[in-house]
């Protein structure tokens, strides 16, 4: 139940993107969000779990049920250990012995990512690069691109494990996917506008996003944080370990998310004299991204700060990209999505206080020679030894690696793509509507 619910996180995703569209747009891109779930689950379905999972019993041996799930390709030799791998190769298909409940848990648990991962592409480049061509790359992000991250975070692989193997802090920290989906998936827009050169009309005076929809978009940040706790809850893998509260999670992402709504609200008041209602919702669900990836390792008052600083940087974000840099971003999904990422990315190196999570990414307990401490950053909690910025180097390796994967697979299709299939209106400056 909890796995279903979970998909109400990429659903909320959408409908605040929905909320800035005009009626018709609103219904082509909540077809995409349709389009982007189909995709993603027949991806993921046939080889997306078995490259994120198929090697994460080697690692999560506590995890009941994934014992099969055993076959991790590492580019080092077994000499160095575990924890280096970087694809799994068992569970294509879902077939072989990987039909237990818990297996399937994480199956589940991974479409919300994958087909959000799907719609950010999606809905940013739809209408302006060959359609098919999309689909197809929609299909690699969901069977490959967003998996091979997956398996590098949550499956066992290299980047959880730099604490253990590399003494950087505890490891690469990301709960809720500010990673993949999220950086992976504004990387991949600004990729696809840089390459085919979409760019907007200047607007002859820069203003608020306008709302048309804003019932969908209110909805949709209350629906995507009922996704993301239920994601938090029914996690197999976080499941296993006692050092972490659920509740602590839950309660910093809604901080977060209404921090991000007070961030946007407040810019809004101050640039145009009233609060901006979809700025506030978008906000929100840059808070929300911001405080998920450390959502278990922070104080409350940190969730707080997070969302806030997220939603205050939200709409000078916004005019960076359409006025700046002139890349058109309709539907918000770039600036939420990019902006979220990297500051919820950094926030563990510099908010984890070391009261949750001993032993997470399989670092020993007696952390620093402190019992009890966990995930820390620079402003620890009193008894606990700051670990700056051996845990920064964690977080800044996270953001490069996904940087350079997802560059290294998307620049040469696009490129491909660019001379063997025609753009729409390439070449020319692109409106949106």
């Amino acid at each position: 139940m909890l796995s279903l619910l979970s998909l109400l996180l990429p659903l909320g995703f959408a409908l605040v993107a929905i909320g800035g569209r005009e009626p018709e747009e609103a219904k082509r891109t909540f077809s995409l969000f349709l389009l982007s779930l189909a995709i993603g689950t027949v991806g993921y379905f046939a080889s997306g779990f078995a490259l994120e999972f198929g090697g994460i019993g080697l690692v999560h041996r506590d995890i009941r049920g994934v014992s099969s799930l055993i076959w991790e390709w590492s580019p080092l030799d077994v000499r160095w250990g575990p924890g280096w791998g970087a694809i799994g190769l068992y569970g294509f298909f879902l077939r072989g012995e990987v039909l237990s409940p818990e297996a399937l848990s994480l199956f589940l648990h991974g479409l919300p990512l994958v087909s959000l991962a799907v719609f950010i592409t999606l809905a940013n480049l739809w209408g302006k690069v060959n359609r098919f061509f999309l689909l197809i790359v929609g299909l690699i992000l969901a069977s490959f691109l967003h998996p091979v991250v997956g398996n590098w975070v949550w499956g066992g692989g290299w980047l959880g494990n730099l604490g253990k193997n590399a003494g950087l802090g505890h490891g690469f920290i990301d709960v809720l996917g500010a990673s993949s989906p999220h950086l992976l998936g504004a990387f991949a827009c600004f990729l696809g506008a840089i390459t085919f050169g979409l760019r907007k009309k200047p607007s002859p005076t820069p203003t608020m996003p306008p709302v048309h929809l804003p019932i969908l978009a209110g909805t949709g940040l209350v629906l995507a944080l009922i996704g993301a706790g239920a994601f938090l809850a029914g996690h197999p893998v976080y499941s296993v370990y006692p050092t972490i509260s659920t509740a602590v999670g839950i309660v910093n992402i809604l901080l977060a998310a209404m921090g991000g709504v007070l961030g946007a609200s407040v810019y809004s008041l101050f640039v145009t004299g009233q609060s901006d209602f979809l700025m506030a919702v978008r906000g929100g669900m840059a808070g929300l991204v911001a405080g998920g990836a450390s959502c278990f390792f922070i104080p409350f008052w940190a969730g707080l700060t997070i969302g806030f600083l997220a939603g205050l940087l939200l709409p000078p974000t916004v005019y960076l990209w359409e006025e700046i840099l002139k890349l058109g971003d309709p539907s918000g999904v770039m600036a939420m999505s990019g902006l979220g990422s990297v500051l919820g990315i950094l926030a563990p190196a510099f908010f984890a206080n070391g009261q949750q999570g001993e032993g997470w990414n399989g670092v020993p307990g007696n952390y620093l020679g402190v019992s009890g401490q966990g995930v820390s950053g620079l402003l620890v909690s009193r008894g606990f030894i700051p670990d700056f910025p051996h845990q920064l180097y964690s977080q800044l390796t996270g953001i490069l690696a996904v940087l350079v994967w997802t560059a290294a697979i998307l620049v040469p299709l696009f490129l491909i793509a660019q001379k063997a299939i025609p753009a729409l209106k390439r070449g020319q400056e692109h409106s949106e509507g």
